[in-house]
């Protein structure tokens, strides 16, 4: 029997499976450029922090080929149903509201890392 760990985990792997495929078959042609900017994100979360990465993506997403604005969306589409949100919330919009306070912050920071654990793994072996 599997334990729940390992089901989200699962669900976590397919998700970011999906979207490096996705981004593979993008006719952009911008797979080097995300998969660069994906090997930098926990980082850049870990030392800028969740809110500081977030707008640097948002501010990033009309220049270059999409590689920014790719890994907004796909950010956004797993960690806002994760925490309870709307599929089409805006994570950054949600961590700034008045009643999200630092616990809210800090779950969407750790689910946010582990989702990019996984796009990182499968970014490197697809895009690679």
């Amino acid at each position: 029997m599997c334990s729940p760990q390992q089901t989200i985990e699962q669900k976590r792997a397919r998700a970011a499976w999906d979207e490096v495929l996705a981004v593979k078959a993008d006719q952009n042609n911008y797979q080097g450029e995300y998969q660069s900017l994906v090997q930098g994100a926990p980082a850049d979360v870990l030392t800028n922090g969740l809110g500081q990465t977030l707008a640097f993506l948002k501010a990033k997403k009309g220049k270059g080929k999409g590689e920014h604005k790719a890994l907004l969306e796909h950010l956004n589409q797993w960690v806002c149903p994760w925490m309870g949100w709307e599929q089409g919330d805006d994570l950054l919009r949600k961590l700034t509201e008045p009643d999200s306070g630092s616990d809210v912050y800090r779950r969407a920071m750790a689910e946010t890392l582990a989702y990019l654990v996984w796009l990182k793994r499968f970014a490197e072996a697809e895009l690679g």
